[in-house]
């Protein structure tokens, strides 16, 4: 029977980190989780990054972002330099982010893992990201005037950068082909996803000026699927991150989802994954997947 080997985990003892890591030859770190999240921006030099099960050739411009149930480790082909942005649940909740900044970071979290490797698809933002990091640096180091906003502000950029390219890969039906309208109003319902009032079929057909009676359809044709079924699958994510990342408890996680009580949110939760919110938060793991 084999040896068991305990994974290593990483803990991060402040809500915000930055670090810039120079590697010359192979990694000294073997296969690790952490319990933050962690964006990793490759600065020069070519390797492999193996996350979970998947291995990607990475080299310099690349941008990864790591969730606290990715395991990974890097092979160092030539040179290699990190910059690592690292931060935790008490950074998202806390009042360093303004509200629109939480809500993209939360739409990035959720929609991190969907394919492995660099998450930048848009060659012209490749080409901004680059000067932001070296800004993120500089300052980092600084202690010129402004230091800590000026950094603030380059990440926020950064958050609304990764979205951006995100959102292309989400619903499967959205792609660069479809049409800005679909994509304005998927971000939309994504912004405005607390706030029951501002997500119904009038609100939304008043905002995009959409009649009523076409929006479902119209929002089918580019979703693939229906607009309450995205609005349903987009909450249980949600609520899947609070669970897995969050101290809330879940009759705090129904009042901010809009559901009527903590059995609203149980039944519901249950219907579509196959198991209650209390043994999701335990084992990570849901009987059904959407």
């Amino acid at each position: 029977m084999g040896k068991f080997v305990r994974m290593i985990k990483d803990n991060l003892h402040e809500p915000f980190q930055i670090v810039l890591k120079e590697l010359l030859e192979k990694c000294p770190r073997p296969v690790h989780k952490h319990n933050f999240f962690e964006v990793v921006y490759i600065v020069s030099g070519t390797g492999q990054h193996f996350i979970n099960d998947s291995t990607f050739n990475y080299r310099a411009g690349h941008l990864f972002l790591l969730t606290p149930d990715d395991s990974h480790h890097f092979d160092v082909d030539s040179p290699s330099q990190f910059f690592f942005i690292r931060f935790n649940d008490f950074y998202i909740k806390s009042n360093n982010l303004e509200t629109d900044a939480k809500q993209r970071l939360e739409f990035i979290l959720k929609n991190a893992n969907r394919e492995p490797g660099c998450i930048l698809k848009n060659d012209s933002d490749k080409l901004i990201v680059r000067p932001i990091i070296e800004a993120i640096m500089r300052e980092s180091v600084s202690r010129d005037l402004y230091n800590k906003e000026l950094i603030r502000q380059y990440v926020k950029t950064l958050i609304v950068i990764m979205a951006r390219n995100i959102s292309q890969g989400m619903p499967a039906a959205i792609n660069e082909g479809t049409e800005e309208k679909a994509v304005d109003i998927l971000q939309y319902i994504q912004t405005n996803i607390l706030s029951p009032e501002k997500i119904r079929t009038d609100e939304i057909s008043r905002q995009f000026g959409i009649s009523e009676t076409y929006l479902g359809r119209y929002f089918k044709k580019h979703a693939n699927e229906t607009m309450q079924q995205y609005i349903t699958n987009y909450k249980l994510k949600l609520i899947e991150n609070r669970l897995l990342h969050s101290n809330m408890r879940i009759t705090e996680i129904a009042d901010e989802m809009g559901f009527t009580d903590k059995s609203h949110l149980n039944r519901i939760f249950k219907k579509y994954k196959g198991v209650n919110p209390s043994d999701f938060r335990k084992t990570g793991n849901a009987v059904i997947s959407l």
